[in-house]
């Protein structure tokens, strides 16, 4: 397996990049509105990405009513965050060898 088979294609696109860095910082969560500023994202993007976040168990909302308006609470997963990390560390490992055979002068090779 190459390094390239561990980039996976639900993280790979800015916003969802975004949202799970954020979370990942977050264990306890955040708002629908920290999420989205925090991401610089609309409510549309952010429902989209979220939605398909969660269609594949990295992400959970939660819906909650109390005193004043409803919050929607999102959560990254125990799987999403780790699925997340071992993405990061795949990314970190295509750098890597880039720095690696830039410095070395040589073409890099496909791996």
């Amino acid at each position: 397996m190459s390094t390239f088979d561990s980039i996976q294609r639900v993280f790979h696109e800015r916003g969802r990049l975004a949202i799970c860095s954020a979370l990942v910082g977050a264990p306890r969560g955040l708002s629908f509105r920290q999420l989205q500023e925090s991401c610089e994202l609309t409510d549309g993007n952010l429902n989209r990405h979220l939605h398909a976040l969660g269609e594949v168990g990295i992400v959970t909302a939660e819906r909650k009513t109390g005193a004043g308006r409803p919050q929607t609470l999102v959560r990254i997963t125990a799987a999403g965050r780790e699925r997340f990390l071992n993405y990061i560390d795949a990314l970190e490992a295509v750098v890597r060898d880039v720095r690696s055979a830039a410095r070395a002068g040589a073409v890099p090779k496909p791996v």
